[in-house]
């Protein structure tokens, strides 16, 4: 049986105004996310408003492209996916 890792690069372009969409996604897919990790630049006189979130999720083909495609439809979100298998 082969083993896969899926990793969702999740890139949002406003992350004060569509940090409530995307937490929704995430919470409806809660199940799915193994690890997640969030990042943006943050200095003593800003905080950038766009940043990455990296998704190792788990699941089913259509329940992990259902979970693709929601994300993807929040404006100003671009995901990229990689799929690793090995035996």
């Amino acid at each position: 049986m082969k083993h896969k890792h899926t990793i969702f690069g999740v890139h949002i372009t406003d992350r004060l105004k569509k940090a409530v969409e995307v937490q929704k996604v995430f919470g409806k897919y809660g199940c799915n996310i193994k690890t997640r990790l969030g990042m943006h630049e943050v200095s003593d006189q800003a905080c950038a408003t766009n940043g990455l979130v990296i998704l190792e999720v788990v699941g089913d083909d259509k329940t992990l492209k259902e979970f693709e495609k929601a994300l993807s439809a929040i404006e100003g979100i671009a995901v990229k996916k990689m799929v690793f298998t090995h035996p």
